[in-house]
Order: structure tokens, then sequence, then C-alpha cells
């Protein structure tokens, strides 16, 4: 029967972890809850601390406030949902909200890979080469980077999304994951997805494997440069810093290439959504809690911030003196 004489879906249902046991379904909500309020509060501060600091007015913390404002997004997208449906018994979302919600996270996720190059590249130029790292890393420079890696995260999905929004869903239409993932929302369509997955493998590859290769071949470079430092405890400094880094790297880029760079995304295991919660959950985090809460010029800045906001309001209410 032609798929298009049946009935179509309207929604998709979202089992999430429908497994669970009541108690450990209440310790999943309480961790991923504290775990995006900890990422969005935490993003929001460093972006107002940046702002609001003439001294963090660098390249560095210039790509960091980017990064942030992505993370926010990034964990906004799919981790409300997934809180969502340990609440209630039923999670849907609309076939145009599914379609959406995978557009925005594959394009912040793509944002995410190139921002990662972007700042090793940062940080290469600026152990490398420090003194002339105020002339290749101008402001111009840095807006085209930062612009380039935004506008290509959105750009590159476009055909994709366009290409699902032809696709007809007649049933069944329950989605075995916490949000609409690629593979599970292809695999309930009644037309031929194949060219739609030649695609998305493809540009997952080229995205991966790019940027990928453009940070770790930074950090090898700044690895290099650092052993020959003639100071050991720089050098200590520096390999915990770049160690650190890489962690996050690996985790981020091991669980993805798990997920969608493989031969076909309709094959998906049912440890796909447990993986999943590493680079949609704990991957925020550790970027959070070492590119960011690690750094002691940004811990001294919002330390300033925070001093200049309680003087100020402490004069509003006259309990200092104006000229003091």
């Amino acid at each position: 029967m032609d798929a298009r004489n049946q009935s179509a879906v309207a929604e998709f249902i979202l089992l999430g972890f429908n497994s669970l046991r009541r108690w450990q379904a209440f310790l999943f909500f309480t961790f991923f809850l504290l775990a995006y309020v900890l990422t969005v509060t935490a993003n929001t501060t460093i972006i107002a601390t940046v702002w609001k600091d003439n001294r963090l007015h660098t390249p560095m913390y210039f790509f960091l406030s980017n990064f942030s404002f992505m993370e926010i997004w990034y964990t906004t997208v799919t981790v409300p949902k997934m809180l969502s449906s340990f609440m209630v018994e039923r999670t849907t979302i609309s076939v145009s909200g599914c379609i959406i919600q995978f557009y925005v996270f594959f394009c912040l996720g793509t944002t995410e890979c190139m921002f990662l190059g972007v700042m090793a590249y940062d940080r290469y130029i600026a152990i490398c080469y420090p003194l002339r790292y105020s002339t290749l890393m101008n402001k111009k420079v840095c807006t085209q980077l930062a612009v380039g890696s935004w506008v290509s995260g959105f750009i590159g999905h476009l055909p994709l999304t366009i290409s699902t929004t032809q696709f007809f869903f007649c049933g069944p239409n329950k989605i075995n994951h916490f949000f609409c993932d690629l593979a599970p929302v292809l695999s309930l369509s009644c037309t031929d997805t194949s060219v739609s997955e030649m695609i998305f493998f493809t540009f997952a590859w080229v995205i991966i494997l790019c940027s990928f290769l453009l940070t770790m071949v930074s950090y090898c470079y700044i690895i290099y440069t650092i052993c020959r430092m003639p100071f050991t405890i720089g050098r200590q400094r520096a390999f915990y810093t770049c160690a650190s880094h890489l962690i996050v790297v690996i985790i981020f880029y091991s669980t993805v290439t798990f997920m969608y760079v493989r031969p076909t995304v309709r094959y998906t295991f049912q440890a796909d959504k447990v993986v999943s919660v590493f680079y949609c959950v704990v991957t925020p985090l550790l970027n959070l809690v070492i590119y960011n809460l690690r750094n002691k010029e940004l811990k001294e800045a919002l330390r300033r911030v925070l001093c200049s906001r309680r003087r100020l309001n402490w004069k509003k209410v006259g309990l200092i003196d104006w000229d003091s």
C-alpha cells in the first residue's frame, strides 16, 4: 500500500528512560535537573563576567563566552524535554517540533565541534607564537572565526532538514529516545531515507574528522612547545591544563563518533540513550569545569565583578560613603 494513502502521524511519543524503576527515575531526574541548572546558571554568569570585566576582553575569553552561550542552548534543546519524561507518563512532541529539535541540536553540535577546534587553534597561536599573538588573533580574525563557526553549524544541516520535512510518517510513532535524534526519527519514516542517511553520514564524517584533526594537531604543537620550556613548574602546569582539555575533547568526539559516524544511521543500539547522556549532559558539565571554573583569571574577574556590585549596592543604601 502506498504510504501516502495511510494515516499521517501528527505527533511522536518520546519513550525516554521508561524502563527505570520509580526510585531510579527520581535519582536520574535529580541529577539531570541539577546538571542543567548548574550548566545554564554558570555559563550565564561566565558570559556576564566576560562582558563586564574589561581585562577579559581578549580572544580566549571571547571564544569562551561564545562557547558558553552555545552550551546553554545545546543543553536546553534536549534536557527540559528529558526532564518532563520523568514527570509524566507520556511525553509527546509534534512532527514539526521534532524536526526543529533535531535540526537545532545538530546545528549546535556542529558549532561545538567548530569552537573546540577554534579554541585549540587560539591556544596554539598563544603558546607557539606569543609575540605575534595580538597580530594573528586580532579582533577581525576572532570575529570571522566565531561567525564562521555559528554560520557553518546552522547552514550545514539545512539540506538534511529540508529533505526530512518531505518524509511521510504513517506509524508507529514511538521514539525510543529522550529527544528527537536522527536515527530513531528516520526509522519511523514510511518513505525511503537512504539519500538523507548518506547526506548525514558524509556531513558527519567531514565535520567531525576535520574539527577533530584541527584540535589534535593544535594540541600536538602545543605539547611539543611545552616540552621545550626551560622551567619545570611552567611545563607541569601547561601539561595539566592540556591534559584536562584533551580529556573533554576525547570524551566528546568518542561519543559523537560512536553515535553518528556509523555505516548506517538506521542501525541503533539500546545503549544509544546512555551514550547520548554523555554529550548532552556530562560533556557540557566537564566543559564548564575544565574550560571555565578551573580558570584562575576568570574566577578573579568574577570576584571583582561581585565585589564591585556589592560595593555599588552598599553605596545606594548609604552603608558606605560615596567618596570613600
